[in-house]
């Protein structure tokens, strides 16, 4: 039985098919952005060998090939998961089709062991001294020190990098910025890329395609293979989605920390969805197509723009949870009911302004969202779900 999905856009309809081309005009932008990227992210390695071009993440990455070298398995199982399920570079997070997030492998920290930091830092950016502490990492953050890693290399002990033995996401940042500014005239990339103006700790750039101007944030990023966070109590429980055995092998591919704020490092766990999602329909579910439509209804009809409020992270984090809620092969053989039931999570998540995260489940996606596109958007999805049938066919 054919099942055609429509959605009302502008007055219009639009059917299923377009959210294939949806797709693969993102997949073109992304391959465009990529190639940009990995040049110029090359070029800063150049000068810099603490950052490494994007080529290298993953198990790419030069400092996890020395931890992995005893590991073939391990290697050898995530290029099984990706292959040929994975179009663009793992790096590569897609926000909205013109905005992407770019994580930029370090190296040169290696032996990584959680440890019990000192509680509180006394200073400002700048190394001067405060009498009054720094506000403390939040659930999903955390300090980076120094002694954390077995043998971190002498180019790390640098105070552009690092204060009191901390490695400081801000300074990370800085270093990286600079030398991302003066590659962009090396590689002869001006007419390209340009360095946007960015608040606290990040950079941005904005890079011209064949497809359009994609916004791309670019993070300094440390990638922690085969060692898993305690604050992550994952999986859960009696739940029957992942199978035991593949949540055993998405956590060896551990996390990553990502220098988003100032002082404090953002855990990431992009390695894991991407397994997650790697072969989420190999019982013929129909769980990726649910979730390409509920995105294209939240960019064009929800929550369109280039800074969204609801984001495809945060619909993928929702598909996971519907997933461990309904593992079952034959709770997604009904397309329409899927996608319903999907809009249904949505709607409720968007109104009570909360979305736990998928792996820290103690964190709020939606915290510090705006309450009033919050509450536009749980009302434009209202009045879906209550005419349906005009969209859904």
């Amino acid at each position: 039985m054919l099942i055609l999905f429509c959605c009302a856009v502008n007055g219009g309809r639009m059917c299923y098919c377009q959210v294939d081309l949806r797709h693969r005009q993102v997949s073109k932008s992304v391959e465009d952005v990529q190639k940009i990227i990995k040049d110029l992210t090359a070029e800063v390695s150049s000068k810099d060998a603490r950052f490494q071009s994007i080529a290298n993440s993953g198990v790419h990455n030069a400092s996890l090939k020395v931890i992995l070298h005893d590991q073939p398995a391990l290697v050898s199982k995530w290029s099984a998961l990706l292959r040929g399920r994975c179009a663009y570079n793992p790096a590569i997070q897609v926000l909205t089709p013109t905005l992407f997030l770019i994580s930029v492998p370090l190296q040169g920290l290696m032996g990584y062991k959680e440890r019990r930091a000192r509680q509180w830092r006394y200073y400002t950016l700048s190394g001067s001294r405060l009498l009054s502490p720094v506000r403390e990492p939040e659930k999903l953050h955390q300090w980076l020190e120094l002694e954390s890693f077995v043998n971190p290399s002498q180019e790390w002990h640098d105070t552009r990098m690092t204060i009191e033995g901390d490695i400081v996401p801000a300074k990370v940042v800085n270093v990286f910025k600079e030398q991302l500014e003066a590659s962009i005239k090396t590689c002869g990339l001006t007419s390209k890329v340009s360095v946007l103006e960015s608040v606290g700790s990040v950079v941005r750039v904005a890079v011209e395609t064949s497809e359009a101007q994609i916004e791309v944030e670019l993070v300094p990023t440390l990638e922690l293979m085969n060692y898993w966070p305690k604050r992550a109590r994952w999986p859960r429980l009696f739940r029957r989605w992942p199978s035991a055995e593949r949540a055993r092998c998405i956590k060896s591919f551990g996390f990553n920390l990502m220098a988003t704020s100032n002082y404090h490092w953002l855990l990431s766990f992009s390695r894991a969805e991407q397994v997650l999602l790697s072969n989420i329909d190999d019982d013929g579910g129909c769980r990726r197509k649910c979730y390409r439509v509920v995105r294209q209804l939240k960019e064009d009809v929800w929550c369109p723009g280039s800074k969204p409020v609801i984001t495809a992270y945060h619909l993928q984090t929702l598909l996971f949870w519907t997933c461990e809620k309904y593992p079952c092969t034959r709770d997604w053989r009904d397309f329409r009911g899927c996608v319903l039931r999907l809009v249904q999570k949505l709607h409720k998540c968007v109104s009570q302004h909360y979305l736990r995260h998928y792996f820290v489940r103690s964190h709020n996606l939606l915290k510090y969202s705006n309450t009033n596109e919050l509450d536009d958007v749980a009302k434009k999805i209202n009045n879906f779900l209550d005419n349906p049938g005009t969209y859904v066919h």
